[in-house]
Formats: C-alpha cells, sequence, structure tokens
C-alpha cells in the first residue's frame, strides 16, 4: 500500500468515526456496515472499507453478531480515544 493510500485510510477513518459518532451509534445503536461508505467519493470506497475493517480490528468498532446483515457501532470505552482520532485528523 502506497503512503498516499495510508494516509487516506486515516483520513476516511477519521470521517467514518465522526459520521457515527454524530449520529449517535455508541454500543446498543447500530448501522450496517455497507453504509458506513455513503458519503465517500467512489473512487475512494474500497478504501473506505479497508479503513472500516481496520477500525474493527483497532476496537473501535464492535460488530453486532444477531442481525442478517454486518452491523457496526462505536465503542463506548473507547469514546476518548475516538473523540481524539477525529480531533487530531479533521480537528473538530
Amino acid at each position: 500500500m502506497s503512503k498516499a493510500d495510508e494516509n487516506t485510510i486515516v483520513m476516511l477513518k477519521a470521517q467514518i468515526l465522526k459520521k457515527l459518532r454524530r449520529h449517535g451509534y455508541w454500543g446498543g445503536k447500530h448501522t450496517a456496515f455497507d453504509e458506513l461508505q455513503k458519503g465517500i467519493p467512489k473512487h475512494l470506497r474500497g478504501l473506505a472499507k479497508d479503513a472500516a475493517e481496520k477500525l474493527i480490528d483497532d476496537g473501535l468498532l464492535i460488530e453486532k453478531g444477531s442481525t442478517h446483515e454486518r452491523h457496526v457501532s462505536l465503542d463506548p470505552k473507547r469514546k476518548v480515544d475516538i473523540d481524539r482520532i477525529i480531533d487530531d485528523v479533521l480537528g473538530s
């Protein structure tokens, strides 16, 4: 993966976290994994999926297991980390 792709993934991770935070998707309130790519330019959607997978691997997103589709939400235990990432990368 190129350095540009890595930088883009960092930005996309922060954008995904901010979107979920803005909509209040913490803990029990969840959204479909495929919805995370909405609002992302089409040429970046593959990287956005990779970014979302990394957020799960990092423990910032938790998966909801009892739905037919794959659903995710923000981990409330990681709120401080999530807020810091958003602020550091996006400045808001």
